[in-house]
């Protein structure tokens, strides 16, 4: 899957996501790897936006491997297993990351 791809899907997930109860979410996608990238998703006023972009007044970041990120995505591995193992690394607020990987819970 290449970098466009993955932005995307996750525009794709995002958008069949149920955002009601996220007052505002702001996490940086820092893919690394092949087909890596920056993005970013954005969670405001009930909508939300998945733009290839960083985002620098952000609730936190997170860097992963490009394919463990599609695996997160798809809903295959669980966002506090992947930080555990050293998979996802958080930059910022960990809750807000905890909140971002349900956006991705089946």
């Amino acid at each position: 899957m290449t970098f466009e791809e993955i932005v995307s899907k996750t525009r794709e997930v995002a958008a069949g996501t149920d955002v009601s109860g996220i007052d505002f979410l702001a996490v940086q996608c820092n893919l690394t790897g092949d087909n890596g990238g920056v993005f970013y998703v954005e969670v405001k006023d009930g909508k939300t936006s998945v733009e290839p972009y960083e985002y620098y007044d952000r609730n936190c970041a997170i860097t992963m491997k490009a394919d463990n990120f599609i695996k997160l995505a798809q809903g295959k591995l669980d966002p506090v297993a992947a930080f555990t193992l050293g998979k996802l690394k958080v930059d910022g607020d960990i809750g807000k990351a905890v909140e971002f990987g349900k956006l991705f819970k089946k």
